[in-house]
């Protein structure tokens, strides 16, 4: 007498690994990309982007990038955004130099104090900003979109009143270290930036704070019956990513080599695509550091490695455009995905 071993179809059995899969599509697929883009580039440009010299350019490339986003991925796992970082980026870096400036020949208002009491002037001021940002949203009840959209203006206007159309370059000589200075052959700008998103890793994996922060994007009425102060939390957030800014706008501004107007506005958009482009979702409650830390590499990749290779300057600008929709496409199926199973 013979046994049949019955056998479930093929489609069946793949099912669990493309479960598997979709589950985890919003990790894979940055990941996906950045070893593609390792791989074109390396094959593409052998001799001058597989260097522990390029690395070391790329790494410091997204250091200023990588201190705003941290704070950001706190603010977008609560399921909102904050459009004013690099705006508050560009007013911490000015009212440092603001106050330590002792040239006489520029014609900026001189306010020379000693270099600590800078450093607390420009963190006093971030916080202050992000204060209002955070009383603004959970308190008067505008939506972070519009509040931080009027915060970006209210810290351009701060930073064209204190430089005037000037251009300072004193800062204090701690900040001018950790700026442009390096520990051996590492920069010391990337070992800030490394520690800022470890100490954010360490908050939202394994503290009660980092729960209640995935709690209140995952399901913000779930959180709230579960006793968790959702208005607290919206409002660390945003000091948190302001704190963040103003770190990464004083650095930026000692690495750059002066402080002016507009400096950082570029960065908005590179510190958002970041988070999203590693896959934390725009919903909230999932993603965090990790993910932010793939899309650094992404664009820090990319951006480094169109410059290794002949392309036309302004197509560079598409290619980033063109992989930023990618991630908000699959950042929103795998939404899509997620509710569905639910």
């Amino acid at each position: 007498m013979s046994t049949r071993v019955k056998t479930a179809p093929a489609g069946e059995r793949r099912q669990p690994a493309l479960v598997w899969v979709r589950n985890r599509l919003r990790n894979l697929a940055p990941f996906a990309t950045l070893l593609i883009l390792v791989v074109f580039f390396g094959i593409a440009s052998p001799a001058s982007f597989l260097t522990r010299d390029n690395l070391n350019n790329i790494l410091t490339q997204v250091s200023v990038t990588g201190i705003l986003a941290a704070g950001l991925t706190f603010v977008i796992l609560c399921a909102e955004i904050d459009l004013s970082v690099a705006s508050i980026a560009n007013t911490t870096g000015v009212i440092l130099a603001y106050f330590t400036l002792q040239d006489s020949s520029v014609n900026i208002a001189n306010h020379p104090v000693a270099g600590v009491l800078a450093i607390i002037f420009a963190l006093l001021g971030c916080a202050a900003l992000g204060l209002v940002n955070a009383f603004g949203v959970t308190r008067i009840g505008i939506p972070s979109f519009i509040m931080t959209l009027a915060m970006l203006q209210i810290g351009n206007g701060i930073t064209a009143m204190l430089v005037r159309g000037q251009i300072a370059y004193a800062v204090p000589g701690f900040i001018q270290t950790l700026g442009s200075g390096s520990v051996g052959s590492i920069p010391w700008i990337v070992v800030v930036a490394a520690l800022v998103l470890l100490c954010s890793h360490l908050v939202l994996t394994y503290t009660r704070f980092g729960r209640y922060v995935y709690m209140t994007g995952g399901n913000r009425e779930a959180a709230e019956l579960s006793g968790v102060n959702v208005r607290l939390i919206i409002a660390t957030v945003m000091v948190i990513s302001a704190v963040c800014a103003g770190i990464g706008g004083m650095l930026g501004v000692a690495h750059l080599g002066s402080a002016q107007q507009d400096e950082f506005s570029d960065y908005l958009l590179d510190s958002i695509s970041a988070v999203v482009v590693g896959g934390t979702s725009l919903f909230g409650g999932q993603g965090g550091i990790g993910n932010t830390l793939i899309g650094l590499f992404i664009l820090g990749v990319l951006n480094n490695g169109l410059d290794h290779v002949n392309i036309d300057s302004f197509f560079k600008i598409l290619i980033r455009g063109l992989i930023l929709l990618g991630a908000l496409i699959i950042n929103v199926y795998a939404q899509k995905l997620k509710t569905s199973e639910a």
